[in-house]
């Protein structure tokens, strides 16, 4: 699936090419229209279906084709692909394909993910083998699908998206926290390892989006069994989640020129639950 493509370009983000994962709703589709109305045209991935595990739908390939009629109708290109970030070979033939659709690739955001819940007690093995697989391998195989483009381009951005709870011992959804620290480690290493190619690397992370990744267990878990957790999901700033094109903005100067000397930054778009 293409979406128009729009020959002249202006905006902050003017021209580039930009993959995303978890494109078809919630923030990867804020991410794609924010980007698209700042000039970029759009490579949008999401595996359209609901993993076994998980208390709540995932998104469509009706969803995906209308990411792509909201980015077609701001005048730029997305090319749409339908794939599972789980899947390194078919993520890999993926992003080949939809690069060469928008003739390269100058940036990657890895947003893609998924979200459990549970006591320690109740978290079970097969929960953390896939919120590990999607939230930190996907994220994983998402950079090195994106990273030859990116270094053929002569350099581009990373934004992997993690989460407040990848800066704070977030309790009740451990494999999910675990993950989210994972990517802060596993984007320093790159952003080293890549800066002399002019890659740069870094993690967004919100507190709570509504985007409809939202397991109706969290809340009956702190309501009911421990309250005495809930203190530590509660924002500063008086707010009780932010919004998803907050995220988008943070995004959208990472994925920008205005960013071209920061790499290895932890932004926080958390309403300051990561102070607390």
């Amino acid at each position: 699936m293409t979406a128009m493509t729009h020959a002249s370009t202006t905006g902050r983000v003017a021209g580039k090419r930009v993959l995303i994962t978890g494109a078809a709703r919630g923030m990867g589709r804020s991410h794609a229209v924010r980007l698209a109305e700042e000039g970029a045209d759009c490579l949008l991935v999401d595996i359209c279906d609901t993993p076994e595990g998980l208390e709540y739908a995932l998104a469509t390939e009706d969803d995906l084709r209308q990411t792509a009629q909201l980015v077609g109708e701001l005048g730029r290109s997305a090319v749409c692909k339908v794939v599972d970030v789980r899947d390194a070979q078919a993520l890999k033939a993926a992003v080949d394909e939809g690069a060469a659709e928008l003739g390269g690739l100058d940036a990657a955001v890895a947003n893609a993910g998924v979200l459990t819940v549970g006591t320690w007690d109740t978290t079970t093995p097969e929960q953390w083998r896939l919120v590990v697989d999607v939230n930190l391998i996907g994220a994983w195989n998402t950079c090195a699908a994106a990273l030859p483009h990116v270094l053929a381009a002569g350099g581009g951005s990373l934004v992997n998206i993690s989460s407040s709870a990848g800066i704070k011992g977030t309790p009740l959804h451990t494999p999910y926290t675990a993950a989210k620290h994972g990517i802060v480690g596993m984007s320093l290493a790159l952003a080293n390892e890549l800066a002399a190619q002019n890659v740069r690397v870094n993690t967004v992370h919100p507190t709570g989006v509504p985007t409809g990744m939202a397991p109706p267990s969290m809340h009956q878990l702190i309501a009911e069994k421990r309250p005495d957790l809930g203190p530590i999901f509660m924002n500063a700033l008086p707010v009780l989640m932010t919004e998803a094109v907050d995220v988008s903005n943070a995004v959208l100067f990472l994925v920008s020129d205005e960013a071209r000397h920061v790499t290895g930054l932890q932004f926080t778009v958390d309403a300051g639950v990561t102070i607390r």
